[in-house]
């Protein structure tokens, strides 16, 4: 872990506990090593640092193309970031995820693809599906609780006080939810079971 990175996650949890009065549970599932998926339901800006901040790995995140420009492109490269580009099929973003979590690291995923609207779980996508089953890594499910009260969509400030909670469920393990090759919608069907376990998931 860079000293960067270690700086930027004490940071976020230090900013996390003071205002959001930040609460974390089911560290015990995170594994110590070994590359796995972080599947999470995804509400505001602030889950990234949030899901990271507590994990002693190197986590992995994706980020808009867009964003990679200047100090802010250094910086959040600096940070493991992996450009993508939401509106097109990003066959480089994923060849690039697939290569991190071969190399032994965790990266983080939301299967509903962007921020919910309301707070509320959203359908998954197909592609998260398809990443478990090419990475054949274990899945690790978090859910944020509180998120969307303090920074949803619409908006512009945090709402200070607002308590802020992470939970991470036990591992799911690929071979458990592959229903096999020659299943029609495949990928789905392994997305929707991660969505599922995420959903199902409580303080």
């Amino acid at each position: 872990m860079t000293f960067l990175y270690r700086c930027a996650q004490t940071i976020s949890f230090l900013y996390f506990k003071i205002f959001h009065r930040f609460r974390v549970s089911g560290l015990e599932h995170v594994p110590s090593d070994g590359a796995f998926l972080l599947a999470s339901n995804h509400v505001s800006f602030f889950d990234p640092p949030a899901l990271g901040c507590r994990i002693p790995r190197d986590l992995h995140y994706f980020a808009r193309k867009s964003l990679f420009k200047g100090l802010l492109g250094k910086l959040i490269t600096a940070l493991n970031s992996i450009p993508v580009d939401r509106g097109n099929s990003d066959v480089s973003s994923f060849k690039k995820a697939l290569k991190v979590l071969k190399k032994g690291s965790p990266l983080l995923v939301f299967p509903e693809g962007t921020r919910s609207l309301d707070g509320s779980l959203q359908t998954a996508k197909a592609g998260v599906g398809l990443l478990a089953i090419k990475a054949k890594v274990p899945i690790l499910p978090a859910r944020v609780i509180g998120g969307f009260d303090i920074l949803g969509k619409g908006r512009k400030w945090p709402k200070f006080g607002h308590r802020l909670t992470i939970v991470y469920g036990p591992l799911l393990q690929i071979e458990n939810l592959d229903p096999g090759p020659k299943t029609a919608k495949r990928s789905q069907i392994v997305a929707d079971a991660i969505i599922e376990t995420v959903g199902n998931l409580k303080t």
